[in-house]
């Protein structure tokens, strides 16, 4: 009787770089590469919402049977290998050298990266492993929670087209910067407790109530400065202005119109949108001689992001995050004309709101960001079609 032959098995797909350079190391045999490469990675630790919040200054081991090492192990995930957020259990994102730190005598003999996975890793657990570990950590290029922005991309799981995509493009700005997948819409960022405390610290949302409000202005480009759009305003309406002209007109509306800032305010905010519209010429932001008709796009993009920061934090589900994402792209769409009109209205509406003129770090970071979306060939903004 003949023999059916063995069925192939279905080809796996790395989801990004990371998990693609630990499966290469593995079928290469090079255990110090792949020890360097989870070393650079972060490493995702499954833990009970309940302790994590009653905790967030520690995390706690749960053993788990694996049938590899017929021992107890310790699983861990990298950024791509993550399941989908469901409120319990959440995940909190150490470095390697943090787990050889804090390894015991009475925890498992082995650390478990990704496990059941191609990419997956056995390591050993014991003095010379953890010393391993510390070694490969030592040549670490960035520490957890110090991103060296780039753009990087969820190649399964992620959303790579249609309007969501579009959508997540548009918070590309902060997730490039942050060095983290722009499209990702199962997000979990630095893991649960850090996404809590950035959430907290940067827009005091701790509650589901507030975070709901927080979209829905966003969305509606309520927080943007009503005297930044006023000021942009006056120059769209009446046609091309000089900044004396600008200046001019601002005077005459001031006459007829309360605006709810005193006349120097609006002049001076004038002065800082030439200052910058011409900086933006001559670094690429803006070409020739366009100009900044809105900065709605500050709003709409961090729209974006905070979506996604309801998914990573559980304040919101991932149907409201991809709801609010989906209409922050088909605001951006109908507002701006193309990718680099975007760009230069959210970088406007950073610096007007941050760097004040001063054209250092807030500028510096958003000018990197902007000429990585708009240069590195894995960018969305050159792979999505604005039409």
């Amino acid at each position: 009787m003949t023999k059916s032959p063995s069925p192939i098995p279905p080809a796996w797909y790395p989801p990004s770089s990371i998990e693609h350079g630990l499966h290469q190391a593995r079928l290469r045999g090079d255990v110090s590469a792949y020890y360097d490469l989870v070393a650079q990675a972060d490493l995702y630790l499954a833990q009970p919402r309940a302790y994590a919040d009653a905790n967030p200054d520690s995390s706690q081991f749960a053993p788990r049977w694996n049938p590899r090492t017929r021992t107890m192990c310790i699983d861990v995930y990298t950024a791509g290998m993550l399941p989908l957020p469901v409120p319990d259990p959440v995940f909190k994102a150490h470095s390697l050298a943090w787990f050889a730190e804090v390894w015991d005598s009475g925890d498992p003999p082995y650390l478990i990266v990704n496990p059941g996975s191609p990419c997956e890793g056995v390591l050993h657990a014991g003095p010379e492993g953890r010393a391993h570990w510390l070694a490969s950590d030592a040549r670490r290029q960035r520490p957890v929670g110090m991103p060296q922005p780039g753009v990087h991309t969820l190649m399964v799981g992620g959303a790579l087209h249609g309007e969501v995509a579009f959508g997540l493009a548009a918070g590309a700005h902060i997730f490039v910067n942050n060095a983290e997948f722009w499209n990702s819409m199962a997000y979990h960022g630095a893991g649960y407790t850090r996404e809590k405390e950035m959430l907290e610290e940067w827009w005091g949302v701790t509650t589901r109530t507030k975070w709901l409000e927080y979209v829905d202005q966003l969305l509606r480009a309520d927080m943007v400065s009503e005297l930044w759009e006023y000021a942009l305003g006056l120059r769209h309406t009446t046609g091309p202005l000089t900044p004396d002209e600008w200046h001019e007109a601002a005077d005459r509306a001031l006459q007829v119109r309360h605006v709810g800032a005193s006349a120097a305010y609006l002049h001076r905010t004038i002065d800082s949108i030439v200052t910058y519209e011409t900086r933006f010429r001559a670094d690429g932001f803006l070409a020739g001689d366009a100009i900044v008709r809105t900065v709605k796009a500050w709003d709409y993009g961090r729209a974006s992001g905070m979506a996604r920061w309801g998914v990573s934090t559980r304040l919101g589900t991932l149907a409201e995050a991809e709801a609010a994402v989906h209409r922050a792209g088909r605001l951006v769409h109908s507002t701006y004309d193309s990718w680099a009109d975007f760009s230069a209205s959210y970088a406007l509406g950073r610096c007007l709101h941050f760097d004040e003129g001063e054209f250092g770090k807030w500028y510096d970071t958003i000018l990197a960001t902007h000429h990585l979306l708009t240069t590195d060939p894995t960018s969305p903004w050159l792979n999505l079609p604005w039409a």
